[in-house]
């Protein structure tokens, strides 16, 4: 049997890394459900071994011991130290320091602009959020399907008309778009808190989307 030529090695190398992550995925799933795999594979990519310093080492086991888990998320960022701590830093900021906007209204916006998106990783986790905030798992399936559809504030409704509208025409929107808002309640400041969340996730989306980020399959059946 004659070698393999020069050119086959190197197409089996870096090139097939992302092809191997896929296989090992399709090969979860084919065995125990659409879902199998996603907690080991979270991503459709070969990033290198992630090596936690002692500060986001800290935050995984805060993680494990409030949700019972580590989002999917921070492993997919953890192979990058920088990055990770980025990432965090800027999601605690936006989704749970002190705001105008209720840490239920920032998760609304998360997932009407997902949804806009078609983001799987996002709809299904802040989905989840969305359901357990509200302590209402209809409203969560509302965000998710179609908002407009859902009986929301007039409050509510102008913020996500705004972020979706952001989200699928930023540069349609003006003076008009702002005055809504400023009718329906908010304050300038809540202004630039529901911009600022409305494009983290559209971020987040692309990212999830771009490399087939996968949800921690405990999501699908919390708050049910």
């Amino acid at each position: 049997m004659s070698k393999t030529p020069a050119k086959s090695k190197k197409n089996n190398g870096k090139a097939g890394k992302p092809q191997a992550a896929e296989g090992r995925r399709a090969t979860m799933a084919a065995a125990g459900g659409a879902a199998a795999g996603d907690d080991t594979v979270p991503v459709a990519l070969m990033l290198p071994k992630p090596s936690l310093n002692e500060p986001m080492s800290a935050y995984f086991r805060k993680c494990e011991e409030k949700l019972g888990f580590v989002p999917n998320v921070l492993k997919a960022y953890a192979f990058d130290t920088a990055k990770l701590e980025a990432f965090v830093a800027m999601y605690n900021d936006l989704m749970l320091a002190p705001s105008g906007l209720s840490k239920l209204e920032r998760e609304m916006i998360a997932v009407a602009v997902s949804s806009h998106n078609r983001c799987y990783y996002c709809l299904t986790a802040h989905g989840s959020a969305v359901r357990q905030l509200a302590s209402d798992p209809v409203l969560g399936e509302l965000m998710v399907m179609n908002y407009r559809a859902a009986r929301l504030s007039k409050r509510q409704r102008a913020m996500l008309d705004f972020a979706v509208k952001l989200t699928a025409e930023p540069w349609a929107v003006e003076e008009e778009d702002r005055a809504k808002l400023r009718k329906a309640g908010f304050s300038d400041r809540d202004i630039w808190d529901i911009s600022t969340v409305t494009a983290f996730f559209n971020m987040s989306n692309r990212v999830a989307s771009a490399t087939d980020m996968r949800p921690n399959s405990v999501y699908h059946g919390m708050t049910r």
